[in-house]
């Protein structure tokens, strides 16, 4: 039997860096866990739209920092930052009970035709729109070449185009390499809701091999908001 392991854990402590950064004491821990599960689905649900690539938490006794990494931030701060105070009211109030002051950091995707979760994201949205689904594979995978991918995979698993039995399809294209510890591997899970249920879509996308830590939220002048 294969071990699947998800392509990002074990690579951690080699060229990634947490996503979340804070520490709790030992009755703190299921509290903290159970806020942040509930801030991440709570943002990727609002934020649908906006092509999230990845939610990044810090927390402090006094203040919980969120860092957004989104395609389209716009669509995350609105008018004026409205949207941005829409986000924080939400979270302090129904996650936090307001003990913790929030503050969000908007930055802005600069390649999101390589980001897995924004192919992913789009895949989904298109399965729901009726689209075929092999149309819609080849048309991610020639967007993810053209724009520098050393190599990406897509597997879809459900009921594809209405069949009566559901199957598995899967589709790549250049390099891909799982197990070298090295291999900047991008991976995300997407799933489309259709009337005939349920499709998965799993992308994997490669970006060659990193000798160092990466941060993919590491601040630059261009960070688009900040509240």
């Amino acid at each position: 039997m294969g071990h699947k392991v998800h392509p990002k854990i074990h690579r951690t402590p080699f060229i990634y860096t947490w996503d979340s950064r804070w520490f709790a004491k030992k009755e703190q821990l299921p509290i903290f866990l159970k806020q942040e599960v509930g801030i991440r689905t709570y943002l990727s649900k609002k934020l649908k739209d906006a092509g999230l690539d990845a939610i990044s938490i810090e927390r402090t006794p006094k203040e919980m920092t969120i860092n957004i990494l989104a395609a389209k931030p716009g669509a995350v701060i609105g008018r004026s930052g409205q949207g941005l105070d829409v986000i924080r009211k939400e979270i302090e109030k129904k996650y936090l009970a307001q003990k913790l002051k929030v503050k969000l950091n908007i930055q802005p995707l600069k390649q999101p035709a390589l980001s897995a979760a924004v192919i992913a994201q789009n895949c989904a949205g298109e399965i729901e729109r009726r689209m075929p689904f092999r149309r819609v594979m080849k048309q991610a995978i020639e967007k993810v070449i053209a724009a520098g991918g050393k190599g990406v995979k897509i597997n879809m698993a459900g009921r594809l185009n209405g069949a009566e039995i559901a199957r598995r399809e899967v589709l790549s294209a250049g390099k891909m390499s799982l197990i070298t510890l090295r291999s900047d591997v991008d991976y995300a899970l997407a799933e489309a809701q259709t009337i005939y249920g349920k499709i998965g879509i799993k992308v994997w996308v490669y970006h060659g091999e990193a000798f160092g830590r990466r941060d993919r939220f590491q601040k630059s002048e261009n960070d688009s908001g900040k509240k």
